[in-house]
């Protein structure tokens, strides 16, 4: 059957070539979202800061916890810390004592600004040379990188005096050095480090410290890489299983086009005595050849879509550059399993009636498709409409982003297959409506639309699935950031907001009532990580309502904390509860609930001591919310103007969700191309033989565009439906309200971009259809 399928294809390019484009396309995505995740799963970044040492020593940049599972095995589990862990100073000399070491380097990391600075004494880790001038020696002089120009430094209120420039500069981090004396005051751990170089590279080992070396070193230079890792293994995963359930969908879709299209000529092999399982072979047969042509470019294509999704979230900031994507050939070969398998299911499944039925049967529904949907389609379209109640449920239950991210995507797609697998009865249901637009092209559209609901169904799908899946993408954020926003504005009671670094003067400009600090950050209880934030609570109530519920801040101390209530719920704790924590550099905490509040979307799922955190943080510059006093005035005290209070939004990766969901969308916006393009270029005899009837040119384009707005609208209702009742749970679940936040011009555009991919894909194959001489079209090959 293989030579009989190649025959085929050879001649009936045209009719799969829509098969192909979306073969292709799920590989390429498929394949990306691959590499994301085995990138998540096995990359590293490379060390710049820390090249020059073999081994590095650090502290354990991860919390650990020792369960027992239900079988009785006892696990060890591990998360990262969002801040550096520190060690003592001591363990130097330590290290130094290690027979085979021959010197330790300490290292103190601090910010300056927008850069970082270090001992001068540490320079040899990378290493750094003078190309210029000598090494810092009093408190009040630097050496600063080669990229720095200017003589000398500001940091706070103190000037420095630049006494060198190295010859060096990293890629990826300016660079500061100052005595060691002032390195370790500016640090402000006493008698702590941030790292020890050794050298040479011998096998070490501390307690208390873990030795690193390779490319583990990056990861203690770089924390964001351990995290970026984190984040590429929950979306490429993420986006990986969706990205596979809407390949899946779309594919079956155009095969199902594809064997609608081709009932007459299958008939006709049945009634010739091909047999159920030649029609089936023959149908597997060209679904293998179709796929292993489009999954083999499509891979490759997949190869270079990674890496565009690699540069995309280094320029937004979600991982760092020197974090390079690893490519193997297992995403590759996944993919091209995938997308084979994928082609020959949709194969058979969409042809399994034809297969089976008699000859006779088989012509008849060639001439007449069938009144009512097979019982099997029908069923499984009411497991999809249970499938989608479940999951709305079950996603209005779910209040964190880790749980709710998945589902809500999930939700959407079991909605559509819902309506993709009733979709003929659905379309039934719609045509049986006594609406009819004027004039020639409406009476032959509405008898179109009627006789062949199973056509009006493949375009819906698609159709349906774009607007479902675009809305759902795009207003999960809107949804958050308009909650949040609102929290935000509602609870910060401060005149002025000014940025980190804000100096002393600024609490005493006259008309000043109250000064709050903010810091940012993140704790695990029980390894699971809850946004914080930590303030100073004197003239709290002036600067920041929180909404408390229950309890109080009054007396709020550095062992109390406050719980937001999605927390609170979560926790399973109240106001007086005790609650055991692990700060940001892995520091344990035991602490004692002292209120709980409301607004936890605008700050953070919990509210610790400032006092507590500072110490405890990368950067203890944090945000300064000023009650009172002249605008003017605050600025020249500052140095510079006030900032926007960053309010802390749940679902901070908005830019990175919009990047890698908009690959969904343009994969879907492909496929209603593509769909409509087929089912238009399929109907070439039909729209001939309307020519040769007497049907003018424009009326048979008229006849085409009000099918097609027909269409449009009807999946415009569905796919609106499907994104409301997955966006009305999502925002249940997450903020407490069932109403989503849906920018009108937002949603019209996407309507309109929808309309518009919808029309052109009908108007220019048909364009090209009716370009051709009737007489002579109509005997041409199909």
């Amino acid at each position: 059957m293989i030579s009989f399928a190649l025959s085929t294809l050879r001649h009936r390019k045209a009719g799969f070539a829509g098969a192909f484009v979306a073969l292709l396309c799920a590989a390429a995505l498929v394949t990306a979202c691959g590499l994301l995740l085995e990138t998540g799963l096995r990359g590293g970044a490379a060390p710049e800061r820390y090249a020059g040492a073999p081994v590095i020593v650090a502290g354990d940049q991860f919390v650990r916890r020792t369960v027992r599972d239900d079988d009785g095995e006892v696990k060890t589990k591990a998360k990262a810390l969002s801040e550096r862990r520190w060690i003592p100073a001591s363990v130097a000399a330590e290290l130094a004592r290690t027979p085979g070491v021959e010197r330790v380097v300490p290292e103190v990391t601090f910010p300056v600004g927008a850069a970082l600075g270090h001992g001068w004494e540490s320079a040899a880790l990378t290493p750094f040379t003078l190309a210029s001038g000598r090494a810092p020696k009093a408190d009040d002089e630097v050496v600063v990188d080669a990229r720095y120009e200017g003589r000398a430094l500001t940091v706070g209120s103190r000037r420095y005096r630049v006494v060198g420039v190295t010859a060096q500069a990293l890629p990826s981090q300016d660079t500061v050095f100052f005595s060691t004396r002032e390195a370790r005051r500016l640090a402000g751990r006493p008698g702590q480090v941030s790292a020890i170089g050794v050298f040479p590279a011998v096998d070490v080992a501390v307690k208390g410290a873990v030795a690193y070396t390779g490319d583990e070193r990056g990861t203690v230079e770089f924390l964001g890489a351990e995290q970026a890792r984190v984040m590429l293994i929950s979306l490429g995963g993420a986006l990986g299983g969706t990205s596979l359930l809407v390949a899946i969908l779309v594919v079956v879709g155009t095969f199902a086009l594809s064997v609608q299209q081709r009932q007459r000529e299958l008939a006709l092999l049945r009634a010739v005595a091909a047999t159920p399982r030649q029609i089936r072979k023959l149908l597997g047969g060209e679904a293998l050849l179709i796929s292993l042509a489009a999954g083999v470019p499509g891979s490759l294509a997949g190869i270079l879509l990674g890496f565009w999704l690699r540069s995309r979230f280094v320029a937004l900031g979600a991982m760092p550059d020197n974090l390079g994507l690893v490519v193997s050939p297992f995403p590759v070969v996944a993919a091209l399993l995938a997308t084979v398998a994928a082609a020959w299911a949709a194969a058979r499944v969409t042809a399994r009636r034809t297969a089976r039925i008699r000859p006779v049967e088989a012509l008849g529904e060639a001439a007449m498709e069938r009144p009512k949907l097979p019982w099997g389609r029908l069923l499984a379209g009411v497991l999809a409409l249970a499938g989608g109640v479940v999951l709305t449920i079950v996603l209005s239950n779910l209040n964190t982003e880790a749980a709710s991210s998945p589902v809500t995507m999930l939700t959407a797609l079991v909605w559509t297959i819902a309506v993709a697998l009733l979709g003929p009865a659905l379309a039934r249901l719609v045509m049986a409506l006594p609406v009819r637009a004027p004039g020639a092209g409406g009476y032959l559209a509405a008898a179109n639309l009627r006789a062949n609901t199973a056509r009006m169904a493949a375009v819906i799908t698609p159709l349906s699935l774009m607007v479902a899946m675009t809305c759902t993408i795009l207003f999960v954020q809107t949804t958050m950031g308009q909650a949040a926003a609102d929290q935000a504005a509602t609870g910060i009671r401060a005149d002025h907001v000014l940025g980190p670094g804000a100096p002393a003067a600024v609490r005493t400009v006259p008309g000043v009532r109250a000064t709050t600090d903010v810091l940012r950050t993140s704790v695990r209880i029980d390894l699971e990580r809850y946004a914080a934030q930590a303030v100073t609570p004197e003239g709290l109530d002036q600067t920041m309502d929180l909404g408390v519920r229950a309890g109080s801040l009054q007396g709020f101390g550095e062992r109390s904390v406050a719980v937001s209530s999605t927390a609170a719920e979560r926790l399973g704790v109240t106001v007086g509860s005790a609650l055991t924590l692990t700060l940001g550099d892995g520091t344990p905490a035991s602490l004692r609930v002292a209120a709980v509040y409301a607004r936890g979307l605008a700050f953070g799922d919990l509210t610790l001591h400032h006092a507590l955190v500072a110490g405890h943080v990368d950067d203890p510059r944090g945000t300064l919310l000023v009650a009172g006093g002249d605008r003017a005035a605050l600025e020249r005290a500052a140095g510079g103007a006030p900032v926007e209070y960053p309010a802390e939004i749940t679902m901070s990766n908005a830019a990175v969700n919009y990047v890698a969901m908009g690959l969904i969308v343009a994969f879907c916006a492909i496929a209603v191309v593509n769909t409509l393009a087929m089912s238009t270029a399929g109907r070439a005899r039909e729209l001939t033989l309307l020519r040769l009837v007497g049907t003018t040119r424009r009326q048979v384009l008229r006849m085409l565009r009000v099918e097609t707005a027909t269409a449009v609208l009807v999946a415009v209702a569905l796919g609106t439906g499907v994104s409301l009742v997955t966006l009305s749970a999502f925002s249940r679940g997450m903020t407490g309200s069932a109403l989503p936040s849906v920018p009108p011009l937002t949603y019209l555009a996407v309507v309109a971009v929808a309309a518009a991919l919808a029309l052109a894909a009908t108007a220019l194959p048909a364009r090209l259809v009716l370009r051709r001489r009737p007489d002579g079209a109509i005997g041409a090959r199909e």
